[in-house]
């Protein structure tokens, strides 16, 4: 054989004596099926097969079947080999398909070539190339004719060059030359690929000069794949000169239509990727590609290109162009463009774009319309939102109910509109629309943000008294939070301890959480212990949230030793706790001065089991950092790193203040001693 195939360093199967096919396929004897019919009608056993692998998807039933057979005396032939080989990789088992197909030519079954072709097509599918480049030298270890098709050799190159390892492909280039297998257009264009994806772009031009001289006349994908390479080395010049050939290649060459098609979306891909955006819009104007690329593929592809790399406004450019010239971007394109926009502060636009939209049809999705309101309530104009919400009213099987939903969602983030809720809830019930008990939750909960807790209370009454739906514990719960909010801590807790019990609902720990949280917020410390106690009582268990708030709590209010007392005989005991709790905790000590404490903490956590994260150890840093414990901080990374953790970005900076505090100091002290002579 070739000496090409060494230099891989890919083992062969070793020869091995004829054996039975079933000793490979299971190793379990299960009973004969179907004993009325004998051994010798292969047609009928090859269809029972067969149908176990296609029409019933049991491959392991198909084995256990085969090995029977074989036990009695059945021979497999190419016709179960491939049944099989094809079920397992339906199945996703291609590593188990490979072994297989080797172990069927150590037992000397081996398929004619088309066969053979069609198995190795489908094991291709595994992007596993060393296995599969395994089992084609296997089999021409004992079919030396065999010669693997084109497109097979196409797709391993492909694969190995998606691997990197280029070195491998290019053998295999000239392997598959040595076995009278000549390359084409795709050969070339796709080793080339490779080559410009390492970075080697003198090879990949040898490359290109060769196919030349081979008589082999690359296509509009090769010329594109040569321009990305061009471009990532910084050659604008030569990158637009090569594509005035491409357009020349498209036009003069009736290539097939879709590898022109490719060849512009690799061409504009790598444009955006590589930052040329203003070739992309001269491209959008000029259209030198022609006739021989759609033109609404063309403009549909810029667009996502654009967005794709974060210029919704360029691609709304395109959209602009487009409209011009007579065609309408996709529905799909449209949603991006908008929900781009909105999403990088761009929501006027958007908006723009929307109202454009409307003459050709636009209906923006759900999602869409999401973002677009909740851009345009930041911009604090709810009127055109509003106008984007009857809109969306207005179109066909829309749950209504939810579009007000979400738009209620939306005008909580202005802070600044309580009369906008109460209009919203009016409109619903003049169209006759039921707000549900998410759309009451949400006004509730955007009163209590904007302060305005009296309408906030006024909704919760008329939903006890059944002018609404009932309330549900998300109701209680947030009007508990926005009484905290405003102060007043004894009707938020006397809505917690008499009304909800009253009204049938039992706080679960979600509400105590909120609770606990508002309480050391307003610097209500003791209440917070007695509903931490109450919560306890009532048989609701906290979790690692309730073990963080409450810890927090009190080192914000500086009873630090009541935060220690906890941990040891509340939060530790209970095995719930988590990085949430350790940075709280720690947080706490460096805040209280306590520096030593929160390192002997940290190295207690390790020395239990316990994994702190990098946030902990960052916390620890930071408070080193800032006392001018450089020693300290060092050491406290060595022991970071002892425990299988690197410093983040955010540990740098923490050290380089540290170093620029350092600097500071000496330099102020020079000044100080130059000043005085010294």
């Amino acid at each position: 054989m070739n000496m090409i195939l060494p230099k891989l360093k890919l083992s062969s199967l070793p020869k091995s004596p004829t054996i039975p096919l079933t000793f490979y396929f299971s190793t379990s004897s299960p009973p004969l099926y179907h004993q009325q019919q004998p051994t010798t009608n292969k047609p009928y056993w090859t269809n029972k097969i067969h149908n176990l692998c296609t029409k019933h998807r049991d491959v392991d039933e198909a084995l256990r079947l085969l090995d029977t057979l074989c036990l009695h005396g059945y021979h497999p032939d190419s016709l179960n080999l491939s049944s099989i080989i094809h079920a397992l990789c339906d199945s996703n088992r291609f590593a188990e398909a490979h072994h297989r197909f080797l172990l069927s030519l150590s037992s000397r079954l081996i398929p004619d070539e088309r066969t053979c072709n069609v198995l190795i097509a489908r094991l291709l599918h595994s992007k596993a190339p060393y296995s599969t480049f395994h089992v084609i030298r296997s089999l021409l270890d004992v079919k030396p004719e065999f010669v693997p098709s084109l497109t097979n050799f196409n797709r391993l190159i492909d694969q190995f060059c998606t691997d990197l390892r280029v070195d491998i492909a290019h053998r295999l280039f000239f392997y598959m030359k040595s076995k009278g297998q000549f390359p084409n257009a795709v050969t070339y264009t796709t080793l080339i690929k490779g080559y410009i994806i390492i970075g080697d772009l003198g090879v990949a031009f040898k490359l290109f000069d060769e196919m030349r001289d081979c008589g082999v006349f690359p296509n509009s994908l090769t010329y594109s794949v040569l321009i990305r390479g061009v471009f990532r080395k910084g050659d604008v010049a030569y990158g637009t000169e090569l594509m005035e050939k491409l357009w020349e290649r498209m036009k003069d060459e009736k290539d097939d239509p879709a590898v022109n098609a490719a060849a512009f979306a690799n061409l504009i891909d790598c444009l955006c990727r590589e930052g040329y955006f203003n070739e992309v819009f001269r491209i959008a104007e000029s259209m030198p590609q022609g006739k021989s690329v759609s033109e609404k593929f063309a403009y549909g592809h810029m667009i996502d290109a654009l967005c794709r790399a974060g210029r919704n406004h360029g691609a709304s450019r395109v959209v602009y162009l487009m409209r011009k010239k007579g065609f309408l971007p996709s529905l799909v394109s449209y949603n991006c463009i908008i929900h781009g926009l909105c999403k990088e502060g761009g929501c006027m636009r958007a908006y723009q774009l929307f109202e454009e939209g409307i003459e050709f049809g636009y209906l923006p999705s759900e999602h869409t319309y999401k973002v677009l309101v909740e851009g345009l309530c930041r911009e604090s104009d709810f009127h055109k939102a509003r106008q984007v919400l009857n809109f969306m009213l207005n179109k066909k099987d829309v749950e209504r109910t939810r579009i007000y939903n979400i738009y209620l969602r939306a005008l909580c983030l202005m802070n600044n509109n309580p009369t906008e809720l109460l209009n919203i809830l009016v409109s619903m019930l003049q169209n006759q629309c039921q707000p549900d008990v998410v759309t009451l939750n949400t006004v509730i909960n955007g009163f209590c943000k904007m302060g305005r807790i009296e309408e906030a209370l006024k909704v919760l009454s008329d939903m006890i008294n059944g002018k609404f739906c009932a309330p549900d514990v998300v109701t209680f719960t947030t009007v508990v939070c926005g009484l905290l909010n405003v102060g007043r801590t004894q009707e938020a807790l006397d809505v917690l301890n008499r009304v909800m019990p009253e009204r049938g609902f039992r706080p679960g720990v979600v509400t105590y959480n909120a609770v606990l949280h508002g309480l050391f917020k307003t610097q209500h410390g003791n209440e917070a212990t007695g509903v931490f106690n109450c919560m306890v009582n009532e048989g609701v268990t906290a979790n690692s949230t309730t073990c963080a708030i409450v810890v927090d709590g009190l080192c914000q209010s500086g009873q630090i030793e009541e935060a220690k007392k906890f941990w040891d005989d509340v939060i530790w005991p209970s095995q719930i706790h988590d990085d949430f709790v350790y940075a709280a905790i720690l947080k706490g000590l460096c805040h209280a001065g306590n520096f030593n404490q929160s390192c002997h903490f940290l190295y207690e956590l390790v020395d239990s089991g316990v994994t702190p994260n990098i946030v902990s150890y960052n916390i620890v840093i930071d408070e080193a950092c800032k006392l001018g414990f450089k020693k300290e901080a060092y050491q406290i990374i060595g022991e970071m790193r002892k425990n299988g953790l690197e410093p983040d970005a955010v540990t740098w900076r923490i050290l380089e203040k540290l170093h620029g505090d350092v600097r500071k100091t000496f330099c102020a002290d020079d000044s100080l001693l130059k000043s005085r002579g010294l």
